[in-house]
């Protein structure tokens, strides 16, 4: 067999890896030739590999809504973190910032269809991608998608549809799946952006470079860096006023403490192979590491107010913490990561119908946390000023066997396409303990001396440990063509998990062609997604500022085995469970005018949260001062419905060409029942369905001509609730909608050399402020879903050969 041959046949081949491996034609630049008698390609021309085991979907074609985003597309983003890409591309993907929030400061939750971070399955070229380390936004787990480098990326494919049927755990929102640039040449890009308040400056510099080997494949090699300088949005604080004019020969900083993204270095390398060991073999590998550096601020402690510091005690005779704070103290808290994911396989036929891939990854994401500027008062003169608060590791292993058959029906004018295989994975959690000084209680407690490093307490010998979780599955799926109009497909997923037992799933879809260029297309689904060792076992110690009191509160989250959570209640953790249904209409014209509207509907069982807070029992022991304790719980359902419009128009207009783009999402979740539903835990009622927009959109427009390019980006935002968490209540505030305008332009100066420069947010515009959180001097919601640093300005520089 010819070696041509052989790469259409890898294009092919079953599963999860194809998706690495088929040839997109990008959107918009498909050959006209693959619509039949269409004048122009539309978007919906891109081919697919994602949702389907078929060999020869496109977008139009596709049983469930895939959106496909081309080099140009992540390109058209000034951003290095994947994202923040994403959030511009995809209209139901929201992330927040988060600063002051602990880890989630350097691992943001983002959602798909206002779910849960973990609802989302993450692949790169077909393959799952390993979670966090971080136990983020209510516990969720998630890959984190800032580890891959975006000048990597040769498109990505977004599935808005549920399949665990069809991919397992997690894929209940949807699929995300980041295809590796593959193609040989060289492209070297270097930038530079600043926010316009003069803060915030980025430098990024990313390089690739591809050969092709023979007739034998392909090897690219890719690397990023990226320095951010931190930002502050942030009004100095009514107590540190009011302590600067008690204290006058004192001299306060101005402000005690920052709001606004952390101080961060990353670095990424990696590379992509594909190497032909014969007619009929193909072998593949790619890797990705990470490593990143961040400090961001926490909340500052007043000497004249923060007793459980400054306090003078016989205990420490002569030892005052106003002789080394005399200002008082904002903790800096440190974040090192370090993020690898390996995959090697190999693929080939047994027939020409009959088409075999096997291969195993590896991936780690360790999380090193540190904390300087601080104390452990209960130690006295004895505490250190830094820690090392301990290390987080996720590690995930996993072995796949996938196969796909074309079965001929004489019935059927095309073939029926058979998948089927097998995965086995193994989830490992583990939990290094910090510095003794950083969760020691010294003899100063008694006399009422906070214990722990102050700000963030280091993680316990008695937390520490590692926990594993093992999984099997063995999956079919199949996709059968009725005729020229009617096409169904069919998939079914067993699994079983060490920790809870076993789970089946299934997918019915279907797609009717009303005319050859509109179709109807629906599918009804059910999903899971299954707790994680690091949710089923492990404990961890927060601490934060009433906006009330302005008093230091410790919280203490709990494993559900802890004796204490199951006195207050907490019951085994079991998976989240989930039935879908979808049902759109898309289109395209020889006119380059293309599209979709899906609605959606989403119920889900068993949610993952947790629980509400509570004091804790006279008499137990407590000996890291919780103020109050909670502990994770499936302990709710919700609904979820929307409605995603996409549409794309592409023509020719004067000398050059024009693509116009609409996304839009309305997205709402409703609690059903569960403790959510009840007084006691209103808070993450309220969270689960205001704390995100119902509303989200964009409309995208740009113009080639010659050498020039030009873009401009309008995005909408709904309006939010968002609250404060406090030692005991919580306060609410409804923050608008906002609009932002994002303004690029681009010059090819010959072929090898290009420049872009550009500004998003414009006009400068800031939301609402948060006046719940003014006690802390805080300007505009933490929690907020759009960057709220005001208008950002970028140049780019771009050499290819």
């Amino acid at each position: 067999m010819h070696r041509s041959k052989l790469s259409r046949s890898i294009l092919l081949a079953l599963g999860l890896v194809s998706a690495g491996g088929a040839i997109a034609a990008d959107a918009g630049t498909a050959d006209s030739s693959s619509s039949g008698s269409h004048a122009a390609p539309t978007q919906l021309d891109a081919m697919l590999v994602t949702g389907t085991r078929a060999s020869n979907r496109t977008q139009f074609e596709t049983l469930a809504p895939v959106d496909v985003f081309t080099k140009q597309d992540i390109q058209s983003v000034d951003s290095t973190d994947l994202k923040d890409v994403l959030a511009q591309l995809v209209p139901s993907f929201v992330v927040q910032r988060l600063p002051m929030a602990d880890g989630q400061v350097f691992v943001r939750p983002a959602t798909l269809r206002g779910l849960s971070p973990d609802q989302t399955l993450v692949l790169v070229n077909g393959r799952r991608f390993h979670r966090s380390a971080l136990l983020g936004n209510r516990g969720a787990q998630a890959a984190d998608l800032a580890q891959i480098p975006t000048s990597a990326i040769k498109r990505i494919e977004v599935l808005r549809d549920g399949a665990s049927a069809q991919y397992g755990s997690d894929a209940i929102a949807g699929v995300i799946n980041i295809i590796l640039e593959d193609s040989p040449g060289t492209e070297i890009t270097a930038g530079y952006s600043q926010y316009a308040q003069g803060d915030g400056a980025s430098r990024d510099f990313s390089a690739r470079t591809g050969w092709a080997l023979g007739d034998y494949g392909s090897l690219v090699l890719f690397a990023e860096s990226s320095n951010s300088d931190a930002t502050s949005r942030t009004r100095q604080r009514p107590d540190a006023i009011a302590f600067q004019a008690a204290h006058p020969e004192l001299q306060v900083p101005n402000p005690v403490q920052r709001w606004g993204q952390p101080e961060l270095e990353s670095r990424r390398v990696g590379f992509n192979l594909k190497a032909n060991a014969s007619d009929t073999l193909e072998l593949y590998a790619f890797g990705l590491y990470s490593h990143s550096d961040g400090v961001s601020d926490f909340n500052w402690r007043n000497p004249d107010t923060t007793t459980g510091a400054y306090r003078t005690t016989s205990i420490f005779p002569g030892w005052n913490l106003r002789s080394l704070y005399p200002v008082g103290f904002s903790p800096q808290y440190g974040n090192t990561q370090n993020d690898l994911q390996l995959v090697a396989g190999l693929r080939g036929e047994i027939t020409p119908k009959l088409r075999w891939d096997l291969s195993a990854s590896y991936g780690r994401n360790a999380i090193d946390y540190s904390l300087d500027n601080s104390i452990n008062a209960s130690l006295g003169p004895d505490s250190p000023t830094s820690f090392d608060l301990g290390q987080l590791t996720q590690t995930e292993k996993n072995a796949n066997a996938d196969f796909n058959y074309e079965w001929d029906v004489a019935a059927l004018s095309k073939p029926i396409n058979v998948a089927f295989g097998a995965e086995f994975r193994q989830e490992t959690y583990q939990v290094r303990a910090g510095d003794p000084a950083s969760y020691a209680v010294g003899r100063g407690a008694a006399a009422g001396l906070e214990a722990n490093s102050n700000g963030a307490p280091g993680f316990s010998a008695s937390q520490a440990g590692q926990w594993s979780q093992r999984s099997k599955a063995a999956y079919v799926d199949m996709e059968v063509p009725l005729g020229e109009r009617w096409s169904i497909g069919a998939a079914g997923r067993y699994e079983d998990f060490s920790s809870f037992g076993s789970t089946v799933d299934g997918k019915l879809s279907v797609r009717f062609a009303i005319t050859p260029d509109v179709a109807l297309r629906g599918t009804v689904s059910t999903g899971f997604r299954a707790p994680t060792p690091a949710q089923l076992n492990t404990t961890s110690t927060t601490q934060g500022l009433d906006t009330r009191t302005l008093q230091i509160f410790t919280s203490g989250r709990l494993s559900p085995t802890d004796p204490l959570a199951q006195l207050l209640g907490a019951k085994p953790l079991t998976p989240e469970e989930s039935r879908t249904a979808s049902l759109g209409l898309t289109w395209r014209t020889d006119i380059g005018l293309s599209g979709s509207v899906d609605v959606y509907r989403i119920t889900l069982s068993d949610r993952f949260s947790q629980s509400a807070s509570f004091a804790i029992p006279p008499g137990t022991p407590n000996p890291l001062g919780y103020t109050s304790v909670n502990y994770f719980t499936n302990d709710f359902d919700t609904t979820t419905t929307g409605v995603d419009v996409v549409g794309n128009y592409l023509r020719d207009l004067g000398a050059g060409r024009m693509t116009l783009t609409l996304a839009y999402n309305y997205n709402q979740t409703r609690v059903d029942n569960g403790s959510t539903s009840v007084a006691t835990n209103e808070t993450q009622r309220v969270l689960f369905e205001d704390r995100l927009p119902e509303h989200k959109g964009s409309f995208t427009g740009s113009w080639d001509v010659g050498a020039w390019s030009l873009m401009a980006r309008v995005r909408y935002y709904g309006k939010w609730t968002d609250s404060t968490g406090n030692a005991t209540g919580d306060i609410y505030q409804q923050f608008g909608a906002m609009t932002f305008l994002d303004l690029a332009v681009g010059y090819r100066i010959n072929e090898h050399h290009s420049l872009r420069v550009g500004a998003d947010n414009v006009f400068d515009r800031y939301p609402d402020e948060a006046t719940f959180q003014a006690s802390r001097g805080l300007i505009y919601s933490r929690n907020a879903p759009y960057d709220t640093d005001g208008a950002n300005v970028y140049a780019q520089y771009r050499l290819t050969f």
